[in-house]
């Protein structure tokens, strides 16, 4: 196995693992538990997810450096949401929320985009679409459980 793949191997398994904590965190109640529980294994191995990106672009400069703007960009989300909830910081609810989400967007959108010639119906769409699909669905659902959750308070 080269080091490349061995990256490679580690990227899709914490994709896959934030996927999968990234939507039983959404799902369950918002409270100390399985929400807290499964946040931190989300926050944590999008952080792997980073790791692997950057030297992956790195490996690969010429064909994937945009990729590493992408990750920073979508690291930058998670740990966004993640340290406002951490620190407690002024309108934390807000920032949570549109932190975390935002980096769940992000990987649903590296999934679609790499895996979306497998399938159907998605394998239809240029891919320019596939890109920008996951952020205006997933856009409106922030606002609105940001809504939801502010309104609260």
């Amino acid at each position: 196995m080269t080091t490349f793949n061995f990256f490679l191997v580690i990227h899709i398994i914490s994709g896959l693992i934030c996927l999968i904590t990234g939507g039983i965190s959404i799902a369950s109640r918002k409270r100390k538990g399985m929400h807290t529980l499964f946040g931190e294994i989300y926050h944590a191995f999008f952080v792997l997810i980073f790791i692997s990106s950057t030297i992956m672009s790195i490996m690969h400069w010429a064909e994937s450096a945009y990729l590493l703007f992408i990750g920073i960009f979508s690291y930058a989300l998670a740990l966004y949401g993640y340290l406002s909830r951490k620190r407690r910081w002024k309108n934390w609810i807000a920032k949570h929320i549109g932190g975390m989400l935002g980096s769940y967007i992000a990987i649903i959108t590296a999934i679609l985009v790499v895996n979306g010639r497998h399938i159907p119906i998605i394998n239809e769409l240029p891919i320019i679409m596939v890109w920008f699909i996951p952020t205006i669905i997933g856009t409106p659902l922030i606002i609105m459980v940001t809504n939801k959750f502010t309104q609260k308070r």
